[in-house]
């Protein structure tokens, strides 16, 4: 539990999930975009999260993305696996990483349109109950009461509550209602938060950034490890306009964009599944060419 722990007081990476001309998952560029990953010392990486498409997947391809990221990383970076849909579809995806070698379980947000708030955080509960590693709990909602985050880290399986909601007011409250919690609470919003995550008394945070510059992700969280905000700020400056990018259509651009840097620099992942946004526009594509090419010059200068 304390390794999990501290890998989520750092960088908790989100891989893309790679797509063959046909459509299916290429397992030899997951691969090699999870070796780089760990190569790279990202603390923690999140198998078949948002920005994996958790939800175009299906329940075969999800355990394939696990299986090949647990053999991947080959113990150079803390694996946890994603799972979610249904109480007992999140169970058997458990059980099923959980067999592989996964560190760690990350409960998505259960989306069900009817779900009352303090059911949802019952989901997490009995998620962890079931599970035989520590588990990080995605909470994409302000709607949780107090009393229900403070179950969540009280609960002895619960190691993190991946917090992805702009509300900083009821995060204060629920971490100063939780310091007797030995749960983490984490920006699940990117770099972009971080700083007032940090300040607000949040540790580590989530990152899409990370499949493209890796070394922008490191930069940003150790300025923010060392309480240095205004360099935090600074860093985050030149990636702004890529986060931007990715809240565009209700968020549907969030993979697109990630997916498009990567071809931009080489790599290309395929595009990104439907209800997601396909492709850019011509005038998206050229601002994030532009963010690119500053971001990995002055990477270069580096």
């Amino acid at each position: 539990m304390d390794k999990i722990r501290k890998a989520l007081t750092g960088i908790s990476g989100v891989p893309v999930t790679p797509y063959k001309a046909d459509g299916s998952i290429d397992l030899a560029k997951l691969s090699a975009l999870i070796a780089r990953l760990a190569s790279a010392r990202v603390h923690n990486l999140m198998a078949a999260g948002n920005t994996g498409e958790f939800f175009t997947l299906t329940m075969d391809e999800v355990k394939a993305v696990h299986s090949a990221t647990i053999k991947a990383a080959d113990g150079k970076a803390l694996i946890s696996a994603a799972v979610g849909r249904s109480l007992t579809e999140a169970k058997a995806l458990a059980r099923h990483a959980i067999a592989e070698g996964t560190d760690a379980i990350m409960g998505h947000h259960p989306m069900d349109p009817f779900a009352g708030p303090s059911y949802q955080a019952k989901y997490f509960l009995e998620l962890a109950e079931a599970s035989t590693v520590p588990v990080i709990a995605y909470v994409r909602s302000d709607t949780f009461s107090v009393a229900d985050f403070r179950k969540l880290a009280l609960h002895q399986n619960i190691a993190g509550i991946k917090f992805a909601s702009g509300n900083l007011m009821l995060l204060a409250e629920v971490i100063r209602s939780t310091k007797d919690a030995p749960a983490i609470w984490v920006c699940g919003l990117a770099e972009g938060w971080a700083p007032a995550f940090y300040a607000t008394g949040a540790r580590g945070f989530t990152s899409g950034l990370v499949n493209v510059f890796p070394e922008r992700s490191h930069a940003i969280h150790q300025a923010l490890e060392a309480g240095d905000y205004a360099a935090a700020r600074a860093l985050i400056d030149d990636i702004a306009g890529f986060e931007a990018l990715r809240t565009k259509y209700l968020n549907g651009a969030n993979v697109t964009v990630v997916k498009e840097a990567l071809g931009m620099l080489g790599t290309d992942v395929g595009p990104v599944r439907l209800p997601g946004v396909e492709s850019l526009t011509d005038a998206e594509r050229a601002e994030l060419r532009a963010i690119v090419d500053n971001v990995s010059g002055k990477n270069r200068a580096a």
